[in-house]
């Protein structure tokens, strides 16, 4: 697991210092009086607080450990860089919303399919809104539910504050589209059974279009073959007997011959399309 791992990104995690509250806030000071050796100080003094946020989403989507440890980096440097001394609050309090905010917005941007901004944003905002109403509901909620939960924090917040621009509703189809955007593709090769020894089963053996798989693909080239042995009456009336669906009466009707000859015309010609196909 991630969080076993002793050296990251050259980083041996096991001797990573620690700071106290006291001690950061005199590094801070100096820091903010241009002293760069207090500030990467400090940085390194926080390193551990990195570590235990992104070990929160190890295995995520399988994202190198590296990779989200480097993020959730820049995300501490950007706190030590904005922190506030004047403020009465701990440093890891105003540190953390932020290696979050950055580990969170790389894992929502470097998905595998581009998504749009705003369907990302609408998605992450339902998975908010599903975290928090499966504390309140019996069971997990539906994309009305979700849906139903944002328009109302949208209209409390218009409310709350009326100098924002009014916010459009969104519907439960586009809260149920937003979540499957954000959901990773899976390789059609990806196995899913048969890893204990025997026939490996993959995604596409279990979705595999029947209907339109290479048997049929083949069937189809055979027939179109078979159908150039017609002279032209009888393929016009396969064609509309079969691809469009009329009666004999209205092909009769349609070609100026009896319905009898229809038949008879049909009848043959798809028993030489059988022979033909065998």
């Amino acid at each position: 697991m991630y969080f076993k791992k002793v050296e990251i990104c050259g980083v041996n995690t096991s001797r990573l210092p620690t700071l106290s509250d006291a001690e950061k806030r005199g590094l801070m000071k100096k820091a903010r009086e241009g002293d760069e050796e207090a500030r990467k100080t400090l940085i390194d003094g926080n390193l551990r607080l990195v570590l235990s946020i992104v070990g929160r989403y190890a295995g995520t989507r399988g994202e190198h450990p590296d990779d989200l440890f480097q993020v959730g980096c820049v995300g501490l440097i950007k706190a030590v860089d904005h922190f506030d001394l004047s403020q009465d609050v701990k440093f890891s309090t105003y540190a953390v919303p932020m290696i979050v905010g950055e580990v969170r917005r790389y894992l929502r941007d470097n998905t595998a399919v581009r998504v749009s901004r705003s369907v990302r944003d609408l998605a992450y905002r339902a998975l908010t809104a599903k975290e928090l109403l499966s504390k309140r509901l019996p069971g997990e909620p539906t994309a009305e539910e979700i849906t139903a939960f944002l328009n109302a924090e949208a209209e409390k917040r218009a409310a709350d504050e009326p100098g924002l621009p009014p916010v459009r509703p969104v519907t439960a189809a586009e809260v149920a589209e937003a979540l499957d955007a954000i959901v990773d593709p899976v390789s059609l090769s990806e196995p899913i059974a048969g890893e204990g020894g025997g026939d490996t089963l993959s995604v596409m053996d279990v979705i595999s279009d029947k209907e339109n798989g290479e048997e049929s693909w083949i069937e189809g080239i055979a027939l179109k073959e078979a159908l150039k042995t017609l002279n032209d009456r009888e393929r016009r009336i396969v064609y509309l007997r079969y691809y469009r669906g009329r009666t004999q009466t209205e092909i009769a009707s349609e070609i100026g011959i009896s319905q009898a000859q229809v038949s008879r015309l049909e009848k043959a010609a798809l028993e030489r399309l059988r022979k033909n196909m065998e």
